[in-house]
């Protein structure tokens, strides 16, 4: 039974990773190979080739030793916390493969290139610009949300908060 858990718990990890890789990898590929600049919805979405040589919104310019690194330190993280995450749900397992996949497919573009590929630009008319980002960008965010809401549905917050609690009941007041 243990042995089926851990090769289930697995492919709920890898699959979603292997395909959050697959999918940013093609799509940049495609980006730029095509270099593109065109709206896809109006005054919303455009698809764009844009070289992001920072971290998110640009952040760390030009610092491709320390992004990678930082990368890779978050990968054996993220590895050690599925391994070390006993309770997991499938959604938290899920959601812990596109963090991975997202982190592995930004870093292949920043070993290879230096830079991250971005094209997804999304604006609000004239009124509000976001910075432009892919689709590895967005597994990492959608699997940092779901963890969060994964975690909070299996009670871990309220066990913690309860924990808190009672140690504080038990301290002398001074």
């Amino acid at each position: 039974m243990q042995k089926g858990r851990h090769r289930a718990k697995l492919v709920f990890f890898l699959v979603p990773a292997a395909v959050v890789v697959a999918l940013d990898q093609a799509s940049k590929v495609w980006v730029r190979g095509n270099l593109p600049h065109f709206e896809l919805i109006p005054g919303f979405l455009n698809i764009v080739y844009v070289e992001n040589y920072g971290s998110a919104f640009g952040l760390l310019a030009n610092q491709t030793f320390l992004l990678v690194a930082v990368t890779a330190a978050s990968l054996v993280v993220i590895v050690l916390f599925l391994r070390y995450l006993s309770p997991a749900t499938t959604l938290s397992v899920v959601s812990i493969g596109l963090i991975l996949g997202g982190a592995v497919g930004n870093l292949v573009d920043r070993l290879r290139f230096s830079y991250v590929t971005d094209f997804i630009d999304v604006h609000f008319g004239e009124l509000y610009h976001w910075y432009a980002f892919n689709i590895a960008d967005s597994a990492i965010t959608v699997g940092i949300f779901v963890l969060i809401f994964s975690l909070y549905r299996s009670g871990l917050f309220g066990k913690r908060h309860e924990q808190n609690r009672k140690a504080g009941d038990s301290e002398p007041l001074s």
